[in-house]
């Protein structure tokens, strides 16, 4: 593998989170379509990994960038280490994630902290930095993976879901900043998606995927970069989570009182 990726054929994709899950799905779609890849996760080995399979599968160069993106200089260090290697980034995907269960008050601060910077801070801060390039040359496409829980605010996902709801917004916005120089932003809003993302001692993954309301990570990534190629602003995988998005915006509030009474995942009422 060279140290460098020249933008050649349809240019280079950067995917936030591409060792497994739609990160990894995200990769391949990208890789199909004749896309070189720069490939980054703070997981050294399943990195280096997907690169080489994915590279040798489809005939493209892909790179590996070993980064926690959870940290506050994360953006600017893999910015810098894109420029270093003299790569120009014509695809950004913001899909790293992370993701968990519980009250605010019960929360460790520092796993707030990292999936705030995770989810808030290093992708909007990786858009300031990439995007100045794409808007000089006026050319470029944006994804940003979002999430169904924008749609509601869910309690005992509180951290999760209002981050979820700023990348929603923000991708709005960029949105309107950058169609004007012909560059695209694409949000991508899955539902429950059958990843490592869940604990399964908490979210029956198998059998979410059994019953179908779990979705096939290759599904998810195949609907988003069709999203993304045809220039749509904004799309839920799915007619299960368009369903879902829906009665997520109708159902009552008290609704939403008894999800907290009753959720499984909360601390009990009364204790």
């Amino acid at each position: 593998m060279t140290s460098s990726i020249r933008p050649v054929g349809p240019g280079v994709a950067l995917v936030t989170g591409a060792c497994s899950g739609i990160g990894r799905a995200l990769a391949e779609g990208l890789a199909e379509r004749g896309h070189d890849l720069v490939l980054v996760s703070q997981r050294e080995g399943p990195i280096g990994e997907a690169a080489r399979e994915i590279a040798a599968a489809h005939g493209v160069r892909a790179h590996a960038i070993t980064l926690d993106l959870a940290r506050p200089e994360a953006a600017g260090e893999l910015y810098a280490e894109v420029l270093r290697r003299g790569i120009e980034i014509d695809v950004l995907v913001n899909n790293a994630g992370v993701f968990f269960f519980g009250e605010v008050a019960d929360a460790d601060p520092d796993r707030a902290n990292a999936m705030l910077q995770l989810h808030v801070v290093t992708p909007s801060l990786l858009c300031t930095l990439f995007t100045r390039g794409m808007r000089a040359r006026r050319r470029g496409r944006v994804l940003i993976v979002s999430s169904l829980s924008a749609w509601r605010d869910i309690p005992g996902i509180a951290y999760y879901g209002s981050s979820k709801k700023y990348l929603r917004g923000f991708a709005r916005a960029l949105r309107s900043e950058l169609s004007v120089y012909g560059v695209t932003v694409t949000c991508l809003a899955p539902g429950a998606t059958a990843t490592a993302l869940y604990d399964p001692s908490v979210v029956p993954v198998d059998l979410g995927k059994r019953l179908g309301v779990m979705m096939a990570p290759r599904d998810v990534a195949r609907a988003g970069l069709e999203a993304l190629f045809a220039g749509e602003a904004e799309h839920l995988p799915g007619g299960l989570t368009r369903a879902m998005a829906l009665g997520a915006v109708l159902v009552p509030e008290r609704v939403i009182g008894l999800l907290r009474r009753h959720a499984p995942w909360l601390r009990p009422v009364g204790r």
